[in-house]
């Protein structure tokens, strides 16, 4: 097999095993209920405010496909219904978009301290980390939420133009979902290892750099992740394991081992 026919197969193998750490991770904090259960708790703080936010959204969906489908009100009645049903499809897909995209970033922030942990427990079972900065609560607090606020920044701007892009009769509704996880996924990639990252005294742009060297194994942990998001509950139940998923995946692209070379029980 030549070097071109290799590579889409070595990227799929690399999307495949990206996709396995959040298994991978799901398995490390079961060993530990009492932690799985210290990190679901900011993750369900989280959830009860994006659950009244989406009832919320549904509630008035009619309403805002009216608003944002303006253009079509002279227009006849069944093209006009078939542009509302477009626009309400866009804005619930581009609500639940944000949704999970800024969930993990509050819910990041919201726990930062039992994620920490979790992450720390993650390293320290596959080895630990040698080049550990300790930057200090409060600046790791900022630094987080500034970092945060850059992803959300960039999940608004992503957004618009694919709600604009959803609007579009059968591209909308095949097409731009698929774009969306792909997005969602790279995006929640970035998020979910900014802990592990921070731990080695690095930041956004030091995250998007690493992950970029192995975009098919990032792509496929983000693009699982997002996919369990979407599920009910998804979310809330999986935080911890995407934690630890995130850990795995910051240490592999960094070049860490991810293999047992620890007692340390987690």
């Amino acid at each position: 097999m030549s070097g071109d026919q290799r590579r889409p197969v070595t990227a799929f193998r690399e999307f495949v095993n990206g996709a396995a750490l959040l298994g991978r991770g799901l398995a490390l904090v079961l060993r530990n209920p009492r932690l799985l259960l210290i990190g679901l708790i900011p993750a369900l703080v989280s959830g009860v405010l994006y659950t009244v936010a989406l009832v919320l959204l549904i509630r008035y969906l009619p309403d805002l496909s009216a608003s944002v489908t303006w253009f079509a009100d002279d227009w006849s009645g069944g093209v006009r219904g078939t542009m509302r049903v477009l626009g309400g499809i866009a804005v619930l897909g581009s609500g639940l978009l944000l949704a999970v995209l800024t969930f993990t970033a509050v819910t990041l922030l919201i726990g930062d301290p039992f994620y920490e942990k979790i992450s720390e427990l993650v390293e320290d079972r596959f080895g630990g980390v040698p080049d550990a900065v300790d930057i200090g609560f409060w600046r790791s607090l900022r630094r987080s939420l500034a970092d945060s606020l850059k992803l959300i920044g960039v999940s608004i701007l992503v957004g618009i133009p694919l709600f604009l892009l959803g609007l579009l009769p059968f591209v909308g509704q095949t097409v731009i979902p698929v774009l969306a996880g792909g997005i969602g996924g790279w995006l929640l990639a970035l998020e979910l290892t900014g802990v592990p990252f921070q731990r080695r005294g690095q930041r956004l742009r030091h995250r998007r750099a690493a992950l970029s060297r192995n975009r098919p194994l990032a792509l496929g942990f983000g693009a699982i992740v997002f996919a369990t998001f979407l599920i009910p509950l998804g979310a809330i139940l999986l935080m911890p394991a995407a934690i630890a998923g995130g850990t795995l995946l910051a240490r592999r692209s960094l070049g860490h081992p991810i293999e047992i070379t620890s007692t340390v029980s987690l």
